[in-house]
C-alpha cells in the first residue's frame, strides 16, 4: 500500500482548520485506517474540532473490540461527536465549533468509507467517480432538481453545509463500501480541493507520471494557483502497492 497525505492552509484562510490522519498499519481491529476532517467555528475553535475528532475516532478505534469495519467506524465518529459537544459545552471560544469528517479503510478487495459533512472521496479507475454524498444546501438542492449540478459549482451558497460533527448528540453517518481492483488509486479530501479543481482536472492530474507525493503536492499547487480560497486537504492512497510514502 502507497500513501501520501497533506495538507496546506490555501491562499485566504489565516489558520489551517483541516485535519488529515494516515495509517498503513493495523488501528485496532482495522487493517488501515483514513481519515480527512475539515473544521468549522471561529478563532482557534475549528482547527481544535478536526484535531479532536480525529484523534477521539483514532482513539476509540484502537479500543472497540468490534471487527465490523462499519460498526467500528460508526462508533468512533459517534464518539468523536459527542466529545466535540462536550469540549464547545466547556468554552465559549468553542461554543459551536464542528467539522466534517470522511474516513476510509481498506479490506482486501474492498473500502469501507464513512461521511458526515462535504468533505469527499473520489475512486480512481478508468475515470474518476464520487463516491461519497455531499450533505451541503446546494447539492440537496441539486438531488431536490431545484438547481442543475452545473449551476451547483459556483453557487453562492455551496459552503452551507447540512451535517457535521458537533452539531447535535444525534448524529446522521453515510456509509459505502465498494469492491475495488488492482489499479484503483482512492482520494479523499476537503471541500478547499473539490471546490478549486474540477473532477476532470483531477483525474488528468492523477494520470500523469509519477509518485504519491509528487501527485499529492501537485493537487495542492493547483488549488492555490486557482485561488485557494479555503485551506487544502489531500490523502491519496495506492491500496495494491508495497511502498509506503512519507
Amino acid at each position: 500500500m502507497r500513501v501520501y497525505a497533506g495538507t496546506d492552509i490555501g491562499q485566504r484562510r489565516q489558520v489551517n482548520q483541516d485535519y488529515v490522519y494516515a495509517s498503513v498499519e493495523a488501528v485496532g481491529n482495522l487493517p488501515n485506517l483514513f481519515v480527512v476532517a475539515d473544521g468549522m467555528g471561529g478563532h482557534n475553535a475549528g482547527d481544535y474540532a478536526s484535531s479532536c475528532a480525529v484523534h477521539v475516532l483514532v482513539d476509540t478505534v484502537r479500543e472497540d473490540a468490534n471487527y465490523d469495519p462499519i460498526k467500528i467506524m460508526r462508533y468512533g465518529i459517534e464518539s468523536a461527536n459527542l466529545k466535540i459537544l462536550e469540549e464547545a459545552a466547556k468554552s465559549e471560544a468553542r461554543k459551536g465549533m464542528g467539522t466534517t469528517m470522511v474516513a476510509a479503510t481498506v479490506v482486501g478487495n474492498y473500502v469501507y468509507v464513512a461521511n458526515v459533512g462535504d468533505s469527499r472521496l473520489y475512486v480512481i479507475h478508468q475515470g474518476i467517480r464520487q463516491i461519497t454524498k455531499d450533505h451541503s444546501l446546494v447539492q440537496e438542492m441539486v438531488r431536490l432538481g431545484e438547481i442543475q449540478e452545473e449551476e451547483a459549482i459556483n453557487h453562492p451558497d455551496k459552503n452551507i453545509i447540512t451535517r457535521a460533527l458537533g452539531v447535535t448528540r444525534s448524529l446522521d453517518v453515510d456509509f459505502f463500501d465498494l469492491e475495488i481492483g488492482p489499479d484503483t488509486m482512492i482520494l479523499m479530501c476537503s471541500d478547499g480541493l473539490s471546490n478549486m479543481v474540477t473532477n476532470e482536472e483531477i483525474a488528468d492530474l492523477l494520470g500523469r507520471p509519477g509518485n504519491l507525493k509528487e501527485k499529492g503536492k501537485a493537487l495542492i499547487r493547483l488549488a492555490n494557483a486557482n485561488g485557494g480560497k479555503d485551506n487544502i486537504a489531500v490523502v491519496l492512497i495506492e491500496p495494491f502497492t508495497k511502498e509506503v510514502e512519507e
